[in-house]
């Protein structure tokens, strides 16, 4: 049965206007964003197979432009329709973090940094750059790494801490792996920035690892 002629309380779209999007499921978004079926099945159907298919949002959003083209009901259209709203996701976290705004969330940080990084196949080192009031100054990747490392230099964050005229650095990093836990070489480079930041009045505040779930906060661990 198509989804107009479902019950008004049943179709996502309206059920989204006078419940809030976060009444819907995982598979009634995606199909808002897929907006069209095929012949017999509504874009409902299609999401539940997909997110069945691939196991997961992610997966499905990770799956390269050939792989997705290739199921059943999907194309270029629904493909670009996809990643578009997942970089507005991106860009709309930016904006929670705008030059000048000052950090007054360690959630909205949090998630920033998480989108940024989280999903990437190889280890990246990125700052967040701060002035006295903990306003955003930029955000930067600096480093990229193999699989599983990625060489940092002090120097260059230094360097960049000066050129930014910072006050304080939020440092993040991720762990292709999966699992947030710093380990002991993360441990080691954070008290080896700590020091050497200091030498130039800049403060680390915080030390964000992510992995798939939550992010590790050094602050939060006590390992700054």
């Amino acid at each position: 049965m198509p989804i107009n002629d479902w019950p008004l309380s049943e179709r996502p779209r309206e059920r989204l206007q006078t419940l809030g999007a976060s009444s819907l499921s995982d598979a009634e978004l995606l199909a808002i964003l897929l907006r069209t079926g095929v012949r017999g099945k509504t874009a409902v159907d299609i999401a539940r197979d997909l997110l069945k298919r691939f196991g997961s949002l992610r997966a499905l959003f990770d799956a390269d432009h050939r792989t997705f083209c290739r199921q059943p009901g999907l194309g270029d259209a629904k493909y670009v329709q996809l990643h578009a709203a997942l970089e507005l996701s991106r860009r709309h976290l930016r904006e929670i973090l705008q030059r000048g705004d000052a950090l007054s969330c360690p959630d909205d940080t949090r998630r920033y940094l998480t989108a940024q990084l989280r999903d990437r196949p190889h280890e990246v080192f990125a700052c967040l750059y701060l002035d006295n009031r903990h306003r955003v100054i930029a955000f930067e990747e600096l480093f990229r790494g193999t699989i599983d490392g990625a060489s940092v230099h002090p120097r260059e964050i230094v360097k960049q801490a000066l050129a930014h005229n910072a006050a304080a650095l939020i440092l993040a990093h991720n762990h292709p792996s999966g699992i947030a836990e710093p380990s002991h070489a993360d441990q080691h480079l954070t008290l080896r920035l700590r020091d050497a930041l200091a030498l130039i009045d800049v403060r680390i505040i915080d030390h964000l690892v992510i992995g798939d779930g939550d992010a590790v906060s050094f602050a939060e661990r006590g390992l700054l």
